[in-house]
């Protein structure tokens, strides 16, 4: 199995199935966990980060501070297509996340470098939806907490990528601290797929292929990606679901297109889909 894909615990009692630290990754900024709860509750401490809880599906309430964010969550399974409902909690924060129901709950960790931005809710209203690119290369994106939202490090994205398409692609990078035209941002993809027996195939490659790690990706599986292109290619009969959290020293989206694939941008390859 490749170093950069993570399956998931369901024999853990706390219902954490996947948990993502930079200690296990041999990285610096991201942080990414999943519990799935059934008439739980967790507690979370954001220590010396912060945090954006996403309710990835099913309901629950948030405590935290004096806020009460409750019976929140508003999909039985994230291909409903509908945004989500998130929590944005500082560093240093004690936080109670418990469910009546069922709950799958992603907890999204960056370092904080300000501290300043207080406990927000973001409502699916407040959650950006475009669609992006054309023919076999569409997806619709949910931008939770975007570069253009508060924050000190956090980016996070939900994208939809129909049966058979592509997506994050034509593949880019964005891996190089020292550069004009791209900024240095960690990523992790946590998948899902409808029917769930369903996979996909990513890939995980460096310009001089010392990291070239094509992976079979199933059902709730991770997939981090330190540096390099990250294209995600979805199987006949199988819608696929990711989200995104990306962190680093920069919050700010600057990629480089691979030169062998940015072709399919083009005017020309679009005219054949219209």
């Amino acid at each position: 199995m490749s170093f950069l894909l993570s399956k998931p615990d369901f024999e853990h009692p706390n219902g954490l199935i996947q948990d993502i630290t930079p200690q296990n990754s041999g990285w610096e900024y991201v942080g990414f966990a999943v519990y799935q709860l059934n008439n739980q509750f967790v507690e979370l401490d954001s220590g010396d980060n912060e945090l954006c809880l996403v309710f990835v599906s099913g309901k629950g309430s948030v405590f935290v501070d004096e806020y009460r964010f409750e019976n929140i969550g508003n999909r039985t399974n994230p291909f409903e297509k509908i945004p989500p409902y998130s929590v944005y909690i500082p560093p240093h924060k004690q936080v109670r996340v418990e469910t009546n129901g069922q709950l799958e709950l992603a907890v999204c960790k960056a370092p904080s470098t300000t501290g300043s931005y207080p406990v927000r809710l973001i409502t699916p209203e407040d959650v950006g939806v475009e669609k992006r690119g054309f023919g076999n290369n569409k997806r619709l994106v949910h931008n939770i907490l975007p570069e253009t939202e508060p924050a000190d490090s956090l980016l996070v994205v939900e994208v939809f990528t129909d049966e058979g398409n592509t997506s994050s692609y034509p593949s880019h990078k964005h891996d190089n601290k020292n550069s004009e035209h791209e900024t240095y941002l960690e990523e992790t993809y946590y998948h899902r797929f409808n029917p769930p027996q369903g996979f996909a195939l990513q890939r995980v490659y460096t310009d001089d292929r010392s990291l070239d790690e094509c992976m079979p990706v199933y059902d709730k599986n991770v997939v981090k990606v330190p540096k390099g292109y990250h294209p995600v290619a979805t199987i006949a009969g199988y819608d696929n679901y990711y989200l995104n959290v990306m962190a680093g020293p920069v919050r700010k989206w600057k990629f480089t297109w691979e030169k062998d694939h940015f072709w399919i941008n083009s005017e020309s390859y679009k005219e054949k889909f219209e």
